[in-house]
């Protein structure tokens, strides 16, 4: 699986964010390093280390004490044949994390090209020869987390703009389908923590200036 780095060579260059957008580029890159590979066994301690109460409100708190306790009961193997299920598959894994496919029914489709025109105006130029598509659920996260990040004062904008067109119509629905995989024992948790932190941004952005 391609992750954002590798799908883009060039990027805005990364700033180094503070307070509560640390908070939200941690949580961002650690679905997008999730979703795009499966967890190696310091991943796996490190989440297994994390206290009941981490979290932002009950449902996140929740989500995070949930994802702690299954890193806790699974083992790098088990998590790479997990992955293997549900994202890949003997032509097609469990699910498809793809904004095409959960807005459309196919993927390249339309919601694919507008995002690589948004993408190409904030400077994230797609590398040669990757077949990849861009409207990778990992890959989306990996590209808020770099939004985040990027120190500019028009930051806040481009985030909440990429985000409403390309994220909250589709991403939500994603990880409610993560947590119901029939293959997924650990992912069950990313997917409760997906949809729980994707649900604490639509609120943020909804919230008046």
């Amino acid at each position: 699986m391609e992750t954002a780095t590798k799908i883009f060579p060039s990027r805005p260059e990364p700033g180094v964010p503070t307070g509560e957008d640390a908070l939200r580029a941690g949580v961002y890159a650690l679905l997008g390093r999730l979703l795009t590979a499966p967890p190696d066994a310091d991943l796996l301690l490190r989440l297994g280390g994390l206290p009941a109460e981490t979290g932002g409100g009950d449902e996140l708190a929740a989500a995070w004490g949930a994802l702690g306790l299954a890193a806790g009961r699974t083992s790098p193997e088990a998590a790479a044949d997990e992955y293997q299920n549900l994202f890949i598959g003997l032509g097609r894994g469990e699910l498809v994390p793809y904004g095409s496919w959960y807005l459309t029914g196919f993927l390249m489709e339309k919601p694919l090209a507008q995002l690589r025109r948004d993408l190409a105006r904030l400077g994230f130029n797609r590398r040669e020869g990757v077949n990849e598509p861009e409207d990778h659920a990992g890959a989306l996260c990996e590209v808020m987390t770099m939004l985040i990040g990027d120190g500019e004062p028009a930051s806040a904008a481009r985030q909440q703009a990429f985000f409403e067109a390309h994220m909250a119509n589709w991403m939500g629905r994603f990880f409610n389908d993560l947590q119901g995989a029939k293959t997924g024992r650990f992912y069950r948790a990313v997917g409760q923590l997906g949809e729980a932190f994707i649900e604490v941004e639509r609120q943020y952005w909804a919230m008046p200036v």
